[in-house]
């Protein structure tokens, strides 16, 4: 129902954290889910910014080079270039040509480490099928949508987000 949160009080967008057992429930995945890169990090044997490396480099819809996952993991170009440069030599990720531009190299995980990871994370995973089997067809439709929404509702956040870290408060960065 929409204006009302699931405890029944009328919901305001400008209140402070969401008071409903579903949005405090969803804070608290979030937070887990940090904690559970580190876990498989530490699983893998290699550093939390590697394995958050390789997860954008498996999820990202096109290709990526060096730069473009500096980008995303935040990281200067030199700090890219070592990562890089550790996680081939540990055998996690290669150098390919580029499929669009022949000038340029793309990172590709490579099967090895995919293999790892699923392996590392197959635990979890096993136990996220048996709480989804445990849903009602309807149940999981509805959880499926619920997801799918905050997924957007995130992505969203994300893409209206200052590239400067400073200038969502009049504040120069250093």
């Amino acid at each position: 129902m929409e204006g009302v949160s699931s405890t029944g009080a009328p919901f305001d967008p400008g209140q402070a954290p969401a008071t409903s057992e579903a949005a405090r429930a969803l804070r608290e995945v979030l937070r887990v889910a940090g904690d559970t890169r580190s876990a498989l990090a530490r699983r893998l044997g290699i550093g939390a910014t590697d394995a958050a490396a390789i997860d954008h480099l498996v999820s990202s819809a096109e290709p990526l080079g060096p730069v473009e996952l500096g980008n995303r993991l935040g990281i200067r170009s030199a700090s890219a270039t070592t990562l890089v440069d550790r996680l081939v030599q540990a055998g996690h990720v290669e150098r390919t040509p580029h499929p669009y531009d022949r000038r340029r190299l793309c990172l590709r995980v490579t099967e090895h480490a995919v293999s790892e990871v699923v392996d590392a994370l197959r635990p979890m995973l096993a136990g996220v099928e048996r709480a989804v089997a445990r849903l009602t067809p309807e149940q999981a439709a509805a959880t499926t949508a619920f997801l799918r929404e905050v997924a957007d509702v995130m992505r969203e956040y994300i893409a209206t987000a200052p590239d400067d870290p400073g200038t969502a408060r009049g504040v120069t960065p250093r």
